[in-house]
């Protein structure tokens, strides 16, 4: 069969669906042309190359020819990579939650030759079942309708677009936020908080470690002891459940059962990026070791299997392989055995809790498949006291038998691998590495997210300066959205404070002024999704909730509040305290579903301080003053290094800086609040001490 127009597009999902009998176009003007000319609606079907129901509504209607047949007859075919037009999928996600309540992915809309939705739903089987219409029992109703009394489809869809035009009404009331709110947001993730198993909610379980990074921020400045609690037995049990790959690292999409065993086997880098950061910070709080391997080894994860020879950053791996969600990661007791011998097979079979008739259930029927996920029960260190043994050696022992497992499951077919570079989730992965690199010590990792970063310079900006938003293939495209600026100047900043280059900070500031220019709402506040000079869609989206990923509001409103700490230009500020009046009545109705929004409120509503040292790079005493700021957790705090080689540029950028000099030819500290600066210190304990007294 000749390939379809999708043959010619660089995303990954798109590419798969090239040889469906489908007559596919890309999002494009020719397809809405066609439509017109044509007198047909769009049946526009949005999803994304890791998605496992994605691929059974591919392989059961549009890779087969009766369904094919009926699509093409009724409608013009559109085909959308959410990730790689978030825009689209924003609008057309938004027209499904109001229309039926829920919304997810294969999302299909069903539109007018002018873009307006009349339907939508997500997965559609082929042939109507237990009551769920068909695929083909709708090609044929809607062709029918459409036919004979078009004008009831157009008048629907006109009050379609009236109502999903305040979908994104995000109103300036003049209302604030005080620390009451941080208190109440707590107080709704305590009560879904499972005691029993961790994470928050029962079925199914999703990381959101946003959610865990504000907890800490609560904890930090409150001393509750339960948000401490609910942070380390979530990271705990999600690090031991069947959601962290035991045998090549890195965490899966999210749970289907409360357990955090059975997962939805994608893996994506968001994930990837957001979950180390929250494991760091569980670490620089804690100290507990427990969280620096597991950060490490999803940055093991991510270098190895996730980046490309150029420094950017794949998006996902598929769920699927061989056609089957999990096959790739799933082992029976007799491939364990035949790979590690009896005795050997049979120890680690206990620990991972293997076992003949198979751990993992097929999640359409629920049977046993004699297949299992690897998983933990029991950490090493309480094996270890089990066992009376050393947990360094247990831990040696199980990674020799890991990389054994490892290199037997290389052999296997491996899932699709999406290869395609996003900027905002390049952005996010940034950040993380910087973080990880001052954290852990790691300088591997502070040159994987230079380079990174690097690359995003070379390859994904325009002749104007502009982000763009994908590269793959050798080709950079599709105008960046809010979320590319708003993560990846979040990168940016994090390598400043990892390298102290002053570089990074103007480059954070030149996409920001890029920012306020072509995505913020001058009439009613908080950044648009898509700039001003975007392709009109039925409606312009504005996004705050933090679900799989923070929003680029939430994003954007921490990034403003620190560029203004770091150079003393209280606009930033302004910008910031303009969004809380905006957003701050929708964000009151269920305070939980905004945390790292809250996570810059705990930032605004505390004492800030801006920390500068004032010493030469490299010398001993300037690395004690910067390693006590890298082992303290101390999230209300903005860092400068002054040296003799960046004091003029340092100057361009926070002139509050320029009279700040070493004493005595000593590293000097200088902690300022309030817009003012107390005694400095020469003494790394003392810095130390001044830092404990920060919190609240």
């Amino acid at each position: 069969m000749a390939p379809n127009r999708l043959i010619s597009e660089k995303s990954p999902y798109l590419i798969q669906h090239a040889k469906n009998p489908v007559d596919w176009y890309p999002w494009c003007d020719e397809a809405f042309e066609k439509a017109h000319a044509n007198h047909k609606p769009i049946f526009l079907s949005i999803g994304y190359a890791a998605c496992h129901w994605c691929h059974v509504m591919e392989k059961e209607s549009f890779e087969d020819e009766e369904a094919a047949k009926y699509l093409n007859d009724a409608f013009i075919c559109i085909k959308v990579d959410r990730e790689e037009r978030p825009d689209i999928d924003s609008v057309y996600m938004a027209a499904c939650q109001m229309l039926t309540g829920r919304g997810g992915w294969p999302l299909t809309v069903l539109l007018t030759p002018d873009k307006k939705p009349f339907f939508a739903t997500t997965y559609i089987p082929k042939t109507s079942r237990f009551g769920r219409p068909g695929l083909i029992d709708i090609c044929k109703q809607v062709k029918s309708l459409w036919e004979k009394d078009r004008d009831k489809i157009s008048d629907s869809a006109a009050q379609i677009s009236v109502h999903l035009s305040k979908a994104f009404d995000f109103q300036w009331t003049g209302e604030n936020l005080d620390k009451s709110v941080l208190k109440s947001a707590y107080e709704e993730l305590e009560s879904c908080f499972d005691e029993e198993y961790s994470g928050f909610g029962s079925t199914p379980k999703f990381p959101t470690p946003h959610r865990i990074i504000f907890l800490l921020r609560y904890y930090y400045r409150t001393g509750d002891e339960k948000a401490m609690i609910m942070v380390q037995k979530t990271l705990k049990a999600m690090r031991l459940g069947g959601i962290w790959d035991h045998v090549g690292f890195g965490f899966h999409r999210y749970s289907t059962d409360k357990l955090w065993l059975l997962p939805h086997f994608e893996k994506m880098l968001y994930d990837q990026a957001l979950l180390a950061m929250a494991n760091l910070e569980a670490y620089q709080i804690t100290k507990d070791p427990f969280y620096a391997k597991t950060a490490d080894e999803i940055f093991t994860y991510v270098l190895r299997d996730m980046t490309s020879d150029a420094g950017g950053f794949f998006s996902a791996e598929d769920a699927d392989s061989e056609g089957e969600e999990g096959k790739f990661y799933l082992w029976t007791t007799q491939e364990f055995n035949a790979t590690l011998g009896d005795e050997r097979g049979k120890l680690w079979q206990r620990f991972m809790n293997l076992n003949s008739q198979g751990n993992f259930a097929d999640e359409a029927t629920g049977q046993k498949t004699g297949t299992n996920i690897l998983h933990l029960t029991r950490s090493f260190s309480e094996w270890a006291e089990k066992l009376e043994m050393e947990e360094t050696d247990l831990a040696d022992r199980w990674e020799k038998t890991r990389e054994i497992l490892f290199h037997i499951r290389k052999k296997r077919v491996p899932p699709l691998k999406d290869d395609k570079i996003l900027t905002d989730w390049n952005g996010l992965m940034i950040a993380a590495l910087a973080i990880g690199s001052r954290i852990l010590g790691n300088y591997s990792y502070i040159e994987a997210a230079k380079k990174a970063a690097a690359f995003i310079h070379r390859r994904l900006t325009d002749e104007t300066g502009a982000l763009l938003h994908r590269f793959r293939d050798e080709e950079s495209g599709i105008q960046a959205n809010a979320n590319d600026y708003a993560f990846f100047i979040l990168g940016l900043l994090e390598l400043y404070r990892a390298t102290f280059e002053p570089e990074y900070i103007h480059r954070a500031i030149d996409f920001q002024q890029q920012m306020m220019e072509n995505f913020w709402d001058y009439e009613n506040g908080g950044f648009y999704l898509t700039s001003k000079t975007a392709e009109q869609l039925p409606t312009r989206p504005k996004e705050l909730y933090d679900g799989a990923i923070p929003s680029s509001n939430s994003v954007a409103f921490s990034n403003l509040l620190i560029l203004s700490r770091l150079t003393g230009d209280t606009r930033w500020e302004q910008h910031a305290d303009e969004m809380v009046s905006t957003f701050a009545g929708s964000i009151k109705k269920q305070l939980s579903a905004f945390s790292y929004f809250l996570c810059g409120l705990e930032f605004a509503l505390g004492k800030k301080y801006e920390i500068v040292i004032a010493g030469e790079t490299p010398s001993p005493d300037t690395e004690k003053m910067l390693s006590v700021l890298d082992n303290q957790y101390a999230p209300n705090t903005v860092v400068l290094l002054k040296n003799s080689q960046n004091t003029a540029q340092l100057a361009k950028i926070a002139s509050f800086t320029d009279p700040l000099q070493p004493l005595a030819g000593k590293a000097t500290a200088y902690v300022c609040t309030g817009f003012a600066c107390g005694t400095p210190t020469t003494d790394p304990k003392e810095l130390a001490s001044m830092i404990e007294k920060t919190k609240d």
